[in-house]
């Protein structure tokens, strides 16, 4: 293992040592997400992934990245740190698989105020886990100390995944028209957005993140605001190996529905959403209740229990239902497309 000299950074707040012990502890993290496309190891100064492209006649790389956001206030008042890591790779590959692209690999960076090699650890923890469980390997990343620019123990994540696809399976909405119908799939809670809301909610009514509210059934706030956001990959890549690749697909994230599920529509159609054709998590019940949200609030901050929409088909829909079952998928169906310049239409 290295071992730094530079006694003079050190004093000026960044310990190079720390950074190596970091780097020794999540190794073998990182190998347990390791593709048989991926080139050597950490440690070099890029990650290497050889392309195999025999099956795919005009390839296209799909990429994007995205952090986690005022959520980390939370890890932080928790002292939390072990599914953080889940959540900035779902934002990435959960965007991604929109286009119907496969992630095939990620990296992150993680700017701290002092490195804490376990902390680190923790962390990089939930980005091997959000990895593994969407299919890509984690190829490289980068740990900045910063003293003096962030508060102590805090840190900032982000991350940014790279997918393939084929040109000519492409996902991207325009072959939606009138009549087709609305999946929903359902989220493990808030997911990544909404906390600058959600602070200033515990904020104004002085709640702890240690309370138990009756309608969390036995959990903390905490860690019910502190579920890590949901990864769809694996079952929307087995409806396209199965041909049934949705008409379009859309990630249910800042902006909640009304900003959202427009991005997926062509002009001159709207998404009708019957809000009685899903169930609602008890967080946002409780956040209802505790703020006196309108309904505007709710469905233009929140994604409300629907992590993502896939359209389809009308033909298309048992056959889909079916797969997303036998992935251990809840799917509803939530509404339908039709005629209008609304963008989104919520019934009951």
């Amino acid at each position: 293992m290295k071992n730094s000299k530079a006694k003079a950074y050190k004093e000026a707040g960044v310990d190079i040592n720390a950074g190596y012990q970091s780097v020794k502890q999540i190794k073998p993290l990182i190998e347990l997400t390791k593709r048989k496309e991926v080139l050597g190891s950490i440690g070099g100064f890029g990650g290497l992934f050889n392309l195999d492209l025999k099956n795919l006649s005009n390839p296209v790389l799909v990429s994007g990245t995205d952090g986690v956001g005022t959520k980390l206030k939370l890890a932080f008042d928790l002292d939390k740190h072990d599914s953080i890591g889940i959540d900035c790779v779902a934002m990435c590959v959960n965007d991604i698989i929109c286009s119907g692209a496969e992630p095939l690999f990620f990296l992150d960076y993680i700017a701290c105020s002092n490195n804490n090699p376990d902390r680190i650890t923790s962390i990089v923890k939930g980005i091997a886990d959000g990895c593994i469980m969407a299919g890509c390997s984690l190829v490289g990343g980068e740990t900045a100390e910063m003293p003096g620019f962030y508060q102590k123990d805090e840190y900032d994540i982000a991350g940014f995944a790279v997918g393939i696809v084929d040109k000519s399976k492409i996902i991207d909405g325009s072959k939606v028209s009138d009549g087709d119908i609305i999946i929903g799939l359902g989220s493990s809670g808030i997911h990544s957005n909404g906390f600058s809301l959600i602070r200033k909610i515990l904020n104004d009514n002085h709640i702890s993140l240690n309370e138990k509210p009756e309608v969390l059934k036995g959990l903390t706030v905490g860690e019910s605001l502190l579920r890590p956001t949901k990864i769809y990959v694996k079952p929307i890549l087995n409806l396209i190996k199965e041909n049934l690749t949705p008409l379009a697909i859309c990630h249910i994230t800042g902006g909640g529905f009304y900003e959202n599920i427009p991005r997926a529509l062509p002009e001159g159609l709207e998404a009708n959403i019957n809000l009685n054709s899903f169930p609602k998590p008890a967080i946002y019940s409780w956040l209802e209740k505790t703020q006196n949200l309108t309904e505007n609030d709710l469905y233009s901050t929140f994604n409300m229990g629907i992590g993502m929409i896939l359209i389809v088909k009308p033909d298309k829909v048992d056959k889909t239902l079916q797969i997303l079952k036998e992935n251990n998928e809840q799917a509803f169906i939530i509404g339908k497309i039709q005629a209008g310049n609304n963008g989104v239409v919520l019934t009951k």
